[in-house]
């Protein structure tokens, strides 16, 4: 079986952003979503406008995001589009809180904890996507990339709830942070199972942006700051085989200051999520790196 490709380039430019997009050889059609996190108000390592604008532009690209579950500045719709202008965002690109008006159930196949996801309800409104995600250490999940990108992040503030405690139907704060982790980890597997089902596969791409490696996810106002370098970008048609490359590129790293990365990725099992979304036949784990 031939390997996953995911092409990495060390260049962390606007410029690079582009080329490494067009080395997966592949031309999103129709209306393009741009997956991304609009960053809590406080927080400094979201993906920046600058950075992602000529990629986003070229391809006429809608940055989309959902509300979140907890209390901030990103919990209500209104609140949430004050972020986005105020991130920057809307200087660069027509942007979409997808479940503005709603959200809807889309099944789950072969899911571990899920039968169905709940995610903005503007998802058919694009015919493709592109998963730009800012791989990060995450306070819960232990790592933040593609697969969490396109699971918390395009599920709705419901569907955020849904995956943190494996479909119980609880909405309390309490029932959230008292779920059992490895479920959680496996529903955001099953949660992007149902995305990729709903989109078609060859209508999303995956491009990890590894750089300001803090601890914490954007989701933190104040997240701590990156003990380690910066990688570089990472992309390819498998997000299994993204996020691991990413992975593996922190394991690999000669920078003594990647310890406190990878004990927040295993101290909350971070690999489960990528294992889960393996065996549900979602991507490779086994891939080859093509230097750009």
């Amino acid at each position: 079986m031939e390997k996953a490709k995911v092409y990495f380039t060390e260049e962390l430019t606007a410029e690079a952003l582009q080329k490494i997009y067009h080395a997966l050889g592949v031309s999103l059609k129709g209306k393009v979503a741009v997956k991304i996190s609009t960053g809590e108000p406080g927080g400094h390592n979201f993906l920046q406008p600058a950075l992602i604008r000529p990629l986003v532009q070229q391809l006429q690209g809608t940055i989309v995001e959902c509300n979140t579950a907890y209390e901030g500045r990103r919990n209500t719709t209104a609140a949430h589009w004050e972020t986005m202008k105020e991130h920057g965002f809307m200087d660069i690109a027509p942007c979409d809180i997808m479940d503005e008006d709603g959200d809807i159930s889309i099944p789950v196949t072969g899911g571990k904890q899920l039968k169905e996801n709940f995610v903005g309800a503007h998802i058919d409104n694009y015919d493709s996507i592109l998963m730009l995600s800012h791989f990060k250490g995450h306070p819960m999940g232990g790592l933040g990339g593609a697969l969490k990108n396109m699971s918390i992040g395009i599920a709705s503030a419901r569907g955020k709830q849904w995956i943190h405690t494996s479909g119980s139907g609880e909405t309390s704060f309490e029932a959230l942070m008292n779920a059992d982790h490895n479920a959680f980890l496996e529903s955001m597997a099953d949660a992007c199972q149902a995305v990729i089902a709903r989109k078609g596969a060859e209508n999303i791409v995956y491009i990890n942006v590894a750089n300001r490696l803090s601890v914490d996810c954007d989701c933190i106002a104040k997240p701590a700051e990156p003990e380690m370098a910066d990688i570089g970008i990472f992309a390819s048609l498998d997000p299994v085989a993204v996020d691991q490359a990413c992975i593996d590129a922190v394991y690999n790293s000669p920078d003594p200051g990647k310890a406190a990365l990878i004990e927040r990725m295993e101290s909350r099992n971070g690999i489960h999520t990528i294992a889960s979304a393996a065996e549900l036949g979602l991507g490779s784990r086994d891939y080859e790196i093509v230097r750009i």
